[in-house]
């Protein structure tokens, strides 16, 4: 199948900066060594603050948000060496392109959510079916950042698509409940995190880890229109270069 083999070159690809991808997987990782060594550390801090079982989740979603950062490179960087122009004379469909560019990072997402939760395991977070429950949740989040990424590559330059997909990252750490919960500020603030997707992909990964299945697909729903969304306008805008 064409898109298979246009995703082996593009795990290549990925493959060919490791740097990148272990800090990716790495960063979250710290993340939750820090803190949990830090909350052991420090006696007057407040029990609730940074559970491993919320933090974790909060990690594990912080993580994947780096996919926006690789694939819109790895597409950006095909654009700008005019790999992308040669292989429209091929058969592939704008589909294939899509598949081909999204496939490879799902391996990527699911070791992403194994490292943050192996890690949490040492913190006190029990392991059973919620746990691997919760890594099948995080991979429709994956498929929102990869869809993102596919966006950012499709229009942008590789200079614009580092600065935008940082701004991106933080943004989904900020404004998702990783670092506090949303119910300390409340009001508008609480009320414009809700309308984006990343406090709901969070809120999905913790109903998970807890055992809350029926708050799972409520919020997972949130996440998936919008990766549908992305996708839609990705699409669009990657046709719309091949007939550019």
């Amino acid at each position: 199948m064409k898109y298979t083999a246009f995703s082996s070159r593009n795990a290549k690809e990925i493959i060919r900066d490791p740097l990148s991808i272990l800090f990716g997987i790495g960063f979250p990782v710290i993340l939750i060594l820090l803190m949990q060594l830090m909350k052991a550390s420090i006696k007057d801090m407040p029990p609730e603050m940074f559970q491993v079982a919320d933090f974790a989740p909060g990690m594990a979603v912080f993580g994947l948000s780096f996919i926006t950062l690789f694939l819109g490179l790895l597409i950006a960087n095909d654009r700008n060496s005019s790999f992308l122009m040669r292989l429209f004379a091929s058969p592939m469909t704008g589909l294939d392109y899509i598949l081909g560019y999204s496939l490879p990072m799902l391996p990527i997402a699911i070791l992403q959510c194994a490292a943050c939760f192996l890690t949490a395991l040492f913190f006190g977070l029990p392991f059973s079916l919620n746990t691997l429950l919760a890594v099948v949740v995080l991979i429709p989040v994956a498929v929102l950042f990869s869809a993102l990424g596919l966006l950012l590559g499709s229009i942008l330059s590789v200079s614009q698509v580092g600065g935008i997909s940082s701004l991106i990252i933080n943004v989904a750490a900020w404004l998702s409940g990783v670092w506090f919960n949303l119910d300390m500020i409340g009001g508008v603030f609480k009320n414009i995190c809700y309308l984006l997707p990343f406090a709901h992909a969070v809120d999905s990964v913790k109903a998970a880890v807890s055992g809350d299945y029926g708050q799972i697909l409520p919020h997972i729903a949130w996440v998936m229109g919008y990766a549908l969304l992305v996708y839609i306008l990705a699409i669009g805008c990657f046709k719309k270069r091949m007939k550019s």
